[in-house]
């Protein structure tokens, strides 16, 4: 056998091994501001309220959206911070918020407006 096929499946087992025992709680949820009664979801687009939901304590602050050819991403900025967070995909209505520069220019328009459902926040910054 040779050495890449050897490390092919060495990185392939830690790989599976990882995926299956990565199942993280849920430190916090991102939810619309437009109704403090009930978790409800929000559009991505640029300026949106959206708050991080982290037991009994809520941090206010608004999504930024940037745009690239086409390709749409969305960040959260803490309300009274300069911090941006992008929401990096995790899986279905999961994210990590991952502090990062944005990328793009600036979305116009309430681009692209897809509707999210509350997200789960897998990793959350310290506020």
């Amino acid at each position: 056998m040779k050495f890449r096929h050897i490390a092919t499946c060495a990185l392939l087992g830690a790989v599976s091994c990882t995926a299956m025992a990565d199942d993280p709680t849920p430190c916090a949820t991102l939810v619309g501001a437009t109704s403090s009664s009930t978790s409800q979801g929000f559009q991505v687009r640029d300026g949106e309220p959206v708050d991080l939901v982290s037991g009994g304590r809520t941090v206010h602050g608004k999504l930024l959206v940037f745009g690239d050819g086409g390709v749409f991403r969305a960040y959260w900025q803490p309300e009274n911070s300069q911090e941006k967070y992008v929401l990096a995909n995790a899986g279905t209505d999961k994210v990590r918020l991952v502090s990062t520069p944005p990328q793009g220019s600036p979305a116009t328009n309430g681009e692209p407006g897809t509707q999210l459902a509350p997200q789960q926040v897998l990793s959350c910054p310290t506020l």
